[in-house]
């Protein structure tokens, strides 16, 4: 398994965590968010998934990866 912490832009409240969480899970990893640090730790099998899925379904929700 991967570990990657991303910074991650426009992140303001627990709908925000909660969009951002379950946009990881549904591109196949697991993602814990810091909302005051605007990062993001995220696992995943690099074997089953890339982590630009993981960047553009986070971006899908209107959030910045940067």
């Amino acid at each position: 398994m991967a570990q990657v912490t991303l910074n991650v832009q426009g992140m303001s409240c627990n709908h925000c965590v909660n969009a951002v969480e379950k946009a990881v899970r549904g591109a196949g990893g697991q993602a814990k968010v810091d909302l005051p640090n605007g990062k993001v730790e995220v696992e995943f099998d690099e074997g089953k998934v890339q982590l630009g899925a993981i960047k553009e379904a986070i971006e899908d929700q209107g959030y910045d990866v940067v």
